[in-house]
This record gives C-alpha cells, sequence and structure tokens, in this order.
C-alpha cells in the first residue's frame, strides 16, 4: 500500500512553512501569487490530499481550540482552564490541552500539528522568547490566536498579569518593613512575567531611594528546581539576602526547600512572598504571602477574546487586557532581624 504524503513533505518540496501550506489550502486571501503556486504545484506534484480535519477546518467545523501550556498539573492554572473550557462548551467547542514542557521544539511541533486543521483557535503561553522561526510559525498560523500572560508579539490579542505592579506592591512592603537584601528569582526578563517582576522590583527600590543589590536578581526560569537551586546560592552568600520574592507560580516549593534544608525558619530567619496564591502557600505555618490574580478571570477573557476571532475575524488594532493583581503579606512577612537591618 503506498503511504500518503505529508503536509510537511509539501512544505518541504514548496520551500515554505507548514503554515504557509495550510493557509493556501484554506484559501487565505494574503497569500502571494508565487507561494501559493509553489504550493500548488509541490501539493499536485506529491499527490497530497489534506486530511478529514483539515477540510473541517477550512469550513468551519472542526469546533476545538487548542491550548498550549508548559505544565499541565501546575494547580494554579485550574482556575484558568476551567473557566475557559466552561465558556468555550457553552460556545459549542472543545477544548484540547497540551504539554509542551517548556521546550521551545514541543512548542513548535504542537503548532505544527494545530497548524494541520486540528483546531478553530489557539491559546498559548509559550515558555520560550518569541522571535525568528518561533515568530514566524506563530504570525503564518492559519487560524487565530490568543497569548496567555505574554505581552508579546505586538499584533497578537492577548490577555497578561499585572506581575509589575503586584510585585512592587510586595517589595515595597519589604522594603517598609526594613528589608535591604531582598532577593527576586523568576523567569527571564524576555518574557512577560519575569521581566515585568523586575521592573516591578527595581521601582520599588527607587521609589524609596534605596539601591537593589544586582546579585539577588535571578532571572532565569520558572521552574521549582530552579528556585530550589537559585534560593541554595543566595543562602550561601556571605550577606545573604533577608526576604526572597519566588516570581513564578510553580517555584515556591523549591524555594521552601531550600530553605528548610538550611534549617531556617519563616519568618524568624527570612521572610518569603509567593506568587498565586494555592493550598502550598495558605496551609504553610505561618501562611505565605502572595502575590495573586484572578485566574478564572484570566480564562473567562482568554476564551472570549478567542470566540470573538473565530467567530468576527481580526481586527485591525490587536486587543491587551490586563489583569490586575493585588498583595496579601501575611504571616511570612516580618522585619528582619534587628543585626541584619543595620548592614
Amino acid at each position: 500500500m503506498a503511504r500518503t504524503p505529508t503536509i510537511r513533505e509539501v512544505a518541504k518540496l514548496a520551500k515554505v512553512s507548514i503554515g504557509t501550506v495550510s493557509r493556501v489550502i484554506n484559501e487565505a486571501a494574503d497569500v502571494t501569487p508565487h507561494i501559493r503556486k509553489a504550493v500548488e504545484s509541490a501539493i499536485e506534484e506529491l499527490g497530497y490530499v489534506p486530511n478529514a480535519a483539515a477540510k473541517s477546518m477550512r469550513m468551519g467545523r472542526s469546533r476545538t481550540v487548542g491550548c498550549i501550556l508548559r505544565e499541565i498539573n501546575i494547580a494554579q492554572l485550574g482556575g484558568f482552564v476551567s473557566t475557559a473550557q466552561n465558556a468555550f462548551m457553552e460556545a459549542g467547542y472543545a477544548l484540547m490541552i497540551a504539554n509542551s514542557e517548556g521546550r521551545r521544539p514541543r512548542e513548535i511541533e504542537l503548532l505544527r500539528s494545530f497548524s494541520s486543521g486540528q483546531v478553530d483557535g489557539v491559546l498559548m503561553g509559550p515558555y520560550t522568547p518569541i522571535e525568528g522561526e518561533f515568530e514566524e510559525i506563530l504570525r503564518e498560523l492559519p487560524v487565530p490566536l490568543v497569548m496567555i500572560d505574554r505581552d508579546q508579539p505586538l499584533w497578537c490579542d492577548a490577555v497578561y498579569t499585572d506581575h509589575e505592579g503586584g510585585t512592587h506592591q510586595a517589595t515595597s512592603h519589604l522594603l517598609r518593613l526594613g528589608h535591604r537584601r531582598i532577593a527576586i528569582l523568576t523567569g527571564p526578563p524576555q518574557l512577560h512575567p519575569g521581566g515585568a517582576r523586575v521592573r516591578g522590583f527595581l521601582r520599588a527600590h527607587a521609589d524609596m531611594g534605596i539601591e537593589a543589590a544586582p546579585e539577588l536578581i535571578v532571572a532565569e526560569s520558572f521552574l521549582r528546581d530552579h528556585g530550589y537551586r537559585a534560593t541554595s546560592s543566595l543562602l550561601g552568600l556571605s550577606k545573604p539576602p533577608t526576604a526572597i520574592i519566588a516570581g513564578g507560580i510553580d517555584m515556591l516549593s523549591g524555594v521552601l526547600r531550600a530553605i528548610r534544608t538550611r534549617g531556617l525558619t519563616i519568618p524568624d530567619d527570612i521572610s518569603v512572598v509567593g506568587s498565586g496564591r494555592n493550598d502550598l502557600s495558605d496551609l504553610h505555618q505561618p501562611p505565605i504571602g502572595v502575590v495573586s490574580w484572578d485566574q478564572n478571570e484570566v480564562g473567562a477573557t482568554a476564551a472570549s477574546l478567542l470566540l470573538d476571532l473565530i467567530t468576527h475575524g481580526k481586527r485591525e488594532e490587536p486587543r491587551r487586557v490586563i489583569i490586575p493583581t493585588s498583595f496579601n503579606p501575611q504571616g511570612s512577612c516580618m522585619p528582619p532581624r534587628q543585626a541584619e537591618s543595620r548592614d
């Protein structure tokens, strides 16, 4: 039995991306004539036949929406997922959740899979910076796209959280308590949550005329294991921090494990702030202060934006919706020890 050619082979022969092939198949108006001719020639030469899913997508009958997240088992994302799913179900759509594992090759693989016609729209919170080939794939996606907690690319609709404002509140609170050695652990500054948190952290220091210690700013990863390693390293400094802000919804457990390994107690030895309220922050004794926001609102807003795009098409100007944050200090934030506050 002869092997069926794939859309990937068509793209390779035509020397275009898979997204471009999908756009030609779906008769997108903005494909240039010479590109369309190259793709159609490759389709004819290979004998490629679009699968049923792609055909249904072209006719608007997929009734499925894709959502790409770094980790689908992060408890704080439960509100986002359930609220978005309910909104899509009410509109007659099924929600397909995909786990990218925070790896760019996996993110690209999932996007290309969705490009083949499995979904009518995509929600995505990429873990890697949006640039080069990655941005090209996003731009050529033949279905509407809404970014989750990302402010890039600028041409895309997005719903993201005011991490800068929340981190500013938390940092200001710690500074008013007398802390001068505050560490912040967060993700890469190229991604909105990481960059926004660092900006809020630095702005709080500047507002009070206090210089932030650059060695206490670790903007590299949101992962819990990195939280453990970075906290362990910071606590080993000759002048360790008296407070730590865990700037990532999955990072707090790693920070707390490192503190416990050192035999330190919260808040007597060190104050701690987390990101996103969850069972761990609530059940810890004392409860951990958190910068929080409404994940249900994120899910409802993202679903609303995507359903509108699916129904009415792309708008001239992309829509950017910012979800507010708040800070609740709880018992994990106390003044530093007197000897440390004089340093």
